[in-house]
């Protein structure tokens, strides 16, 4: 049998544990005991917190809380292609990218070819576990009332969402914002494109077809072929 424990990570031992007492007739008022861990990981040398070890445990704390004040926040100016950003809880954040080549995956049995395709100016809505995304017409001139079609892919459903399938997404709560949406492009372009949800085109036409025919001839792509979702831009902000 092959020894993989070297693979697990670091491992981390118990050092203390705190017990906290609540008085009896005043809920605001408060007793911390503190114990030390033998090698065992057993509780030894029971005590009173002491000064030193709740500063110590504040410090800790406080880099804990550094990390996730970090998320979403930009490393410099705020990136032009974000309209809306909100890191309270899982996040969110709503950007566009312009039309362009991509490389795009398929799973063999739609006999789509692997390879660089020219995709459409696009919409992103993502929070630390949901992305969803959309196409765009005109991306020099949005605001709420631009309209948003269907993205043009497959694993999609009606709404937007994409369905990651067996994809590790790991948003972590102390990415930047650079990080965050650089992350969500790099699941949804390098993850297999297989399948429709609900067997329903998201685009005029067969959709298996479009793509063969943007992969092997390397044409812009036929926005006439995008389809209207029925929402604008407002109907997608938190």
């Amino acid at each position: 049998m092959k020894d993989i424990t070297a693979q697990l990570g670091e491992l981390y031992f118990p050092k203390k544990v705190l017990v906290l007492y609540q008085s009896s007739t005043n809920p605001n008022v408060f007793y911390i005991e503190a114990y030390d861990m033998d090698k065992n990981g057993h509780p030894v040398n029971v005590h009173p917190l002491s000064v030193k070890e709740s500063q110590s445990l504040a410090k800790t704390l406080d880099m804990g809380s550094q990390l996730t004040r970090r998320f979403l926040t930009p490393r410099g100016l705020m990136p032009q292609n974000i309209l809306h950003i909100n890191p309270a809880g899982e996040g969110c954040v709503i950007w566009h990218t312009p039309a362009g080549q991509q490389g795009l995956l398929f799973s063999e049995s739609l006999g789509i070819p692997n390879g660089n395709a020219y995709v459409p100016a696009m919409l992103w809505k993502a929070s630390a576990k949901n992305l969803h995304v959309y196409a765009l017409k005109s991306p020099k001139t949005l605001s709420e009332e631009t309209a948003l079609y269907k993205a043009p892919f497959f694993n999609i459903h009606p709404d937007g969402r994409v369905c990651m399938g067996t994809v590790a997404v790991d948003v972590q709560s102390q990415n930047s914002l650079e990080d965050f949406i650089s992350s969500w492009q790099q699941y949804f372009f390098g993850s297999y494109f297989s399948h429709l949800i609900e067997g329903q085109s998201p685009v005029k036409g067969s959709v298996v077809q479009l793509w063969q025919n943007q992969v092997q001839n390397g044409c812009y792509f036929p926005v006439a072929k995008l389809i209207k979702t029925g929402l604008t831009l407002k109907d997608i902000l938190p």
